[in-house]
């Protein structure tokens, strides 16, 4: 038996291990946990706790502080409010609660402390102690936590190294290696493969999922082919393709070597008017092309249609990945600043430095290439193709504004999430690489599905009457792209995820024979599209909303709609012309199909019809125009569609000028205020430079409202019965439209005024001697005390104004 202080110090060195033993046993045949308040996934230990520890709320959450303890395991960083129910043992466990953040979704941890602060890493130290703990998130988040004075020391320095060792693996390089320590337990892999699928959405994994999409479209003359179901003419392709029906699949395997990766054209979607949308790669020049594979491509490339094929080229309006991914850091930088080293942009060069960013104009150009195809599909019974040099990027984007559009089933949640799965997660979109989730291929990192969830929010933002899905549900999906939990992002393609799916517990090579294989199998991974799993049902609730009933798809089989002559100029050309769409252009190169072109030899040349020149072609603002696209007043973007077109499959043309294309406030600027806050630390005995600001503001204001309760009563006498009204008004006028970054008059350390409160009255209430008229608002039972939040905008000022107008005309009368 030990003694002294060797025994003490040996028994201090285990105390951890048999903490971490005690809570990683304690309720192990249990489906879900509690320790200390906190429900515990399967498997899942702590690995630090401290109590009496605040965390700051954003606006959405209501402002202010929340008392609470924190808790740090080998999956999250968790955190329990001190008056938090108590978990219900028989509920589903979710992944993440409202106050919790995954490990895997850090960026970086910084502390602050007296008048410096500290970006802290796996091999940092410490020599002070912290006082905030500050996470800086993937997707655009800032998690403030302040600690409070009766904490020991010890334990604040332990959290914040082990959230600074865990949030980041010591090998970069090892694959997903935070899934398998986290959802590697066998409690994990049993929970998570007990779960069902969605059977109301298409996932598109089947010939049966894509034939009803065929069905649901009226695409007649198009059908579903399995030639690629080994992943052996295109690895990136997925397993099931929509052809044309005219080609056979013998004569399709011919077809693959004259497209980059063998991706060739194949159908996404039909429009009612008749039209085909269809995607490809670019085509390989110096292959061989013989008569019988000419057909072949010719009959894939106008699809069920003979007469007009328009390819739309992607490459030289669109910006690439590495603008992508450029333009996404600088709006990270814009937003978030660079707490370490205290450098934010100042507020009068806010504006050009996002302009600057250029994220905006490639939302703006994603946008308006999805309308010009919107456009063309509407004009009816032609084949539109989309054509990108890999088609894994761009390619995904536009094809999926343009469903959106077009089809208000697309605009729906299931709608959504099929349309999601079909063009990005089977279509080949490279998440994995694309979200860089190794962090270690920064080359290959760009979040082009983030640009096309701006888009989405863009076109929600002109026309929300339109949309099922709402602003929450977008913001959701853009939160959990950040999160290596689910298989629709951990992998490039359908093969990878086919692979990982597979239990390959042993494998096969001519040398060596059947062996086990050297890693264990990956733990089964969810879909994104399981809410259940991720948010509560309070969350899910406010992912959708009503929205008007339209009418079935009445799909047009044959003929053409369009009577206007201008805007059949296309479709009455010459049978098998082929047209290029760029830069807004109509145009008839002659290399634009490699066997067209005279220089190779074995090209064959399938008329001798002379095709049309670039200059009988009308241009796109012409063929817009006599679409009456354009003629949509802007009034209409803007007020919800309330008096928008009849046709509910009329495409969404959004309003592409400066002021209508918006930044995404509640995702981008989500963390603004947290992180200009703590770029300047302060004392924690002095009050913030905000505060300051604040408090001096209401000074004013009760100086201004003294000076007015000081007029002479002869003045107020010759005044009529509106006076005072127009006092009242003023009053709440000034009151209710005001912009603080604090929405409270009292002490803002304490978390300002509660949510819902009423802020106490002026001393100029207090002195007329008559009580404010109520607005509308109040009269409705909503809170008229409204404070704008960093950037928004005053909701009263409409209801304010009509009446100023009228008590000054009324003034301007009583005093002449």
């Amino acid at each position: 038996m030990l003694t002294g202080s060797k025994s003490t110090f040996k028994v201090r060195q285990m105390l951890p291990d048999i903490k971490e033993r005690m809570l990683s046993q304690s309720g192990t045949n249990a489906r879900s946990r509690d320790v200390f308040g906190l429900r515990c996934l399967p498997g899942e230990c702590v690995l630090q706790r401290v109590a009496m520890v605040r965390k700051k709320l954003t606006a959405r959450e209501g402002r202010g502080w929340l008392s609470g303890t924190l808790f740090c395991t080998h999956f999250r960083v968790a955190f329990v409010p001190q008056d938090a129910p108590k978990p219900d043992d028989n509920a589903e466990p979710v992944l993440l609660g409202d106050h919790d953040v995954a490990l895997a979704s850090i960026e970086k941890v910084v502390v602050v402390g007296p008048n410096r602060t500290k970006l802290v890493t796996p091999n940092s130290s410490l020599k002070f102690t912290p006082e905030e703990l500050v996470l800086y998130c993937r997707d655009l988040r800032v998690v403030c936590f302040l600690f409070d004075r009766l904490t020991p020391d010890p334990q604040v320095i332990e959290m914040t190294h082990t959230i600074a060792k865990t949030y980041q693996p010591l090998k970069p390089g090892s694959v997903l290696s935070f899934q398998n320590a986290a959802l590697g337990s066998v409690e994990m892999k049993q929970f998570l493969s007990n779960r069902r699928r969605d059977a109301h959405m298409n996932w598109y994994e089947s010939t049966s999922d894509l034939e009803q999409e065929v069905e649901r479209c009226g695409a007649s003359g198009w059908r579903v082919s399995s030639v690629n179901e080994r992943f052996e003419m295109s690895t990136s392709l997925p397993r099931f393709i929509v052809v044309p029906q005219k080609v056979l699949d013998t004569e399709l395997k011919k077809s693959f070597a004259h497209f980059n990766d063998g991706r060739i054209p194949r159908w996404c979607w039909r429009h009612p008017r008749g039209s085909d949308l269809l995607r490809m790669s670019s085509f390989q020049n110096n292959i061989y092309h013989e008569k019988d594979d000419i057909r072949n491509l010719e009959l894939i490339l106008f699809g069920s249609h003979s007469s007009l094929c328009v390819v739309v080229e992607l490459g030289e309006e669109l910006p690439s990945p590495a603008d992508v991914q450029l333009a996404h850091g600088r709006l990270r930088s814009l937003c978030l600043g660079d707490i370490s080293t205290s450098v934010t942009v100042p507020d009068d060069k806010w504006l050009s430095t996002l302009e600057g960013t250029h994220w905006l104009d490639y939302t703006r150009a994603c946008l308006k290439k999805a309308s010009e195809v919107a456009c063309l599909l509407r004009s009816g019974h032609m084949t539109v193709v989309l054509q990108e040099a890999d088609d894994r990027d761009m390619g995904c984007v536009v094809s999926s504004l343009v469903q959106v559009m077009c089809d208000p089933h697309c605009r729906s949640r299931l709608g959504f999430q099929s349309l999601v799965q079909k063009e990005w997660v089977t279509a080949g979109h490279r998440f994995y690489s694309r979200i860089n989730y190794h962090r270690d291929n920064d080359k290959e990192e760009a979040p082009v599905f983030l640009l096309f969830l701006d888009c989405v929010w863009q076109l929600w933002s002109q026309y929300p009457s339109r949309f099922q899905l709402t602003d929450d549900f977008l913001l959701a999906l853009h939160d959990s792209t950040h999160l290596p939990l689910f298989s629709s992002f951990l992998g490039n393609c359908q093969r990878e995820r086919c692979r990982r799916s597979q239990n390959q517990g042993q494998t096969y090579t001519p040398v060596n024979g059947w062996r086990d294989a050297s890693e264990t199998p990956d733990p089964p991974l969810p879909s994104v599209w399981d809410w259940s799993l991720q948010c509560s049902e309070q969350r899910q609730a406010r992912f959708t909303q009503p929205v008007s009933a339209t009418r079935p798809l009445q799909p047009l089989l044959n003929g053409n709609l369009n009577s206007d002559p201008d805007a059949n100029r296309l479709t009455d050309a010459i049978p098998g012309s082929v047209f290029l769409l760029s830069r807004g252009i109509f145009s008839c190169p002659a290399n634009l199909l490699p066997w067209r072109s005279g220089g190779t030899s074995g090209v064959y040349r399938k008329s001798h019809r002379r095709a049309p020149s670039s200059e009988n072609v009308p241009g796109l603002e012409r063929l817009m125009k006599a679409w009456s696209l354009t003629e949509v007043p802007a009034v209409n973007a803007f007020n919800s569609g309330l008096h928008g077109p009849v046709d509910p499959y009329q495409p969404l043309i959004p309003l592409l000028m400066g002021p209508c294309v918006g930044l995404w406030r509640e995702c981008y600027h989500r963390g603004a205020l947290h992180a200009q806050a703590f770029s300047h630390p302060t004392p924690a005995d002095s009050a913030h430079p905000l505060e300051r600001l604040c408090q001096e503001v209401q000074q004013l204001r009760d100086k201004l409202a003294e000076a007015a309760s000081d007029l002479q009563p002869d003045s107020l006498a010759g005044k009529t019965a509106a006076e005072p009204r127009r006092d009242a008004n003023s009053n709440q006028t000034t009151d209710n439209n005001a912009t603080f970054l604090f929405a409270a008059s009292g002490p803002l350390r304490g978390g300002g005024v509660a949510k819902g409160a009423t802020a106490p009255p002026t001393s100029l209430n207090h002195n007329s001697g008559r009580a404010p008229r109520p607005s509308s608002a109040a009269s409705r039972g909503v809170n008229a005390n409204r404070h704008t939040f960093l950037f928004g905008h005053a909701p009263a000022a409409a209801q304010t104004r009509p009446n100023a107008k009228a008590d000054k005309s009324s003034d301007a009368s009583n005093d002449s």
